[in-house]
């Protein structure tokens, strides 16, 4: 059960005279386990931490998603907050990987001008304070003859900064650069843990050259004895090399990788549709509209020979399922972007919602091929960033996936509007997130 609510709470002031407990009873900014502790004051009103309220964009009278589930109360973020950009420096390659969207799409490639940049810059100045900024798209950002300056730039204005890579170019000098830029985390897209695996997937790219980079990269973070960038690995799962994850773990743990992400494969092609891990979890979704009523509750239990049927039987039965007050299904119909209050803008300026609709594409599952068309709201170029975020239609459109009242096309496919994402058989207009893979914590992105 959810709604929408017009948040009427009190924001503690820091600069306040007194502690925080002397403004509102005996109120405590920490609570011992780590978490935050608010407080309903006299009036009514929730009482927030300002650290909280800051980092989340919480203002009064912001519009807030209220829900409930099996656990207690659920409060989404405002999706009037810009927390985080993704930055596309260029969709050129250095490698030809076969999970790539460049195998099939007919996009003019390019790299962002100095011009583009110096537009997103200003719109970064006016951005919520606290804004995270990721470097990556469809392409590698360290062919970008400005990508170090773009990030020491961007770092200069207090974002917290990321960047993706797959390292084949991340030579001595570069790594030192990226260190001394201020860089927060360097993601590594390792998709193999033995030559020959890693060649099989990303093409052209040769895994012992990789790790000699991040070896070089670990030395030179060493000897100016700092802890960023952090590194972290991105792997893209498949029938192929799944078997090769606890591998590229054990080979993060010695390179010193702190962060693992896992994401399937988006099948942009016929022949990678068979590569796919997810089509029995993503099709027993067609049981959401009979059991939406039903849950699963289960405790911690070893799982091992003895249990692993059992509970995998049960956990894809499409029923709400928590295991350990954990619950399985709380990525479904779940935008990452939309929730983390992200925007996407390309190397041409356009700025789009999210990755799903950053270009044109097809993609393939159980069978069925599904054309999406990308969406955007404008170009930096043109407008401010800010005034883009603000853009009526882009709001509008922010709380309608916020809601999610898409029909469920990755699950159905009964009909011929699944096939794009221009409509729905629930009467939504283009574009529907119904078919979308990240909505359905399929597909992540760093």
């Amino acid at each position: 059960m959810s709604s929408f609510c017009q948040l009427n709470f009190l924001l503690i002031d820091p600069e306040r005279e007194g502690s925080l407990d002397s403004v509102i009873g005996e109120i405590e900014k920490k609570d011992p386990r780590g978490g935050w502790r608010g407080e309903i004051d006299p009036n009514g009103r929730l009482v927030f931490p300002p650290e909280l309220a800051h980092r989340y964009g919480l203002k009064p009278g912001s519009r807030v998603r209220m829900e409930e589930t099996m656990v207690g109360l659920r409060m989404r973020q405002p999706v009037t907050h810009l927390a985080k950009v993704y930055i596309e420096p260029t969709n050129c390659c250095n490698l030809e990987c076969r999970t790539c969207i460049r195998n099939t799409w007919d996009e003019p490639m390019g790299k962002m001008s100095r011009q583009t940049f110096r537009h997103i810059l200003k719109g970064l100045r006016v951005a919520s304070p606290g804004l995270s900024v990721f470097f990556g798209g469809f392409g590698e950002p360290l062919s970008h003859p400005d990508i170090i300056p773009m990030i020491t730039q961007v770092k200069a204005r207090g974002a917290y900064v990321e960047m993706i890579t797959n390292g084949t170019l991340l030579t001595r000098e570069i790594s030192r650069q990226l260190i001394q830029s201020g860089l927060d985390i360097l993601w590594v897209s390792i998709d193999g843990a033995t030559p020959e695996s890693y060649a099989d997937v990303r093409l052209g790219a040769a895994l012992p050259e990789v790790t000699a980079n991040l070896t070089a990269f670990r030395e030179e973070r060493w000897n100016v004895q700092k802890g960023t960038p952090e590194l972290g690995f991105v792997f893209v799962a498949m029938k192929r090399n799944i078997h090769d994850l606890p591998a590229v773990m054990r080979m993060g743990y010695y390179l010193g990788v702190k962060r693992f992400l896992v994401t399937n494969v988006l099948a942009y092609s016929k022949e990678m549709s068979k590569e796919i891990l997810y089509e029995g979890i993503v099709t027993s979704g067609t049981l959401r509209g009979s059991l939406k009523s039903a849950s699963l509750e289960l405790p911690k239990m070893d799982l091992n020979e003895v249990t692993r049927e059992a509970l995998y039987s049960a956990i894809r039965g499409g029923q709400s399922t928590s295991y350990a007050e954990i619950h399985f299904d709380e990525g479904t119909d779940f935008c990452p972007f939309i929730e983390s209050g992200s925007t996407v803008i390309t190397w041409e300026g356009n700025v789009s919602p999210c990755m799903a609709l950053l270009r044109n594409h097809v993609s393939y599952f159980d069978g069925r091929e599904r054309s999406s068309r990308r969406y955007i709201v404008g170009n930096v170029t043109d407008r401010n960033l800010r005034d883009l975020w603000n853009d009526p239609a882009y709001l509008a459109f922010r709380e309608r996936v916020q809601t999610f009242d898409f029909s469920f096309c990755t699950a159905c496919g009964g009909c011929e509007l699944s096939e794009a994402n221009e409509e729905d058989c629930f009467g939504n207009t283009f574009p529907t997130c119904g078919g979308c893979f990240w909505a359905q914590g399929v597909i992540r992105c760093p």
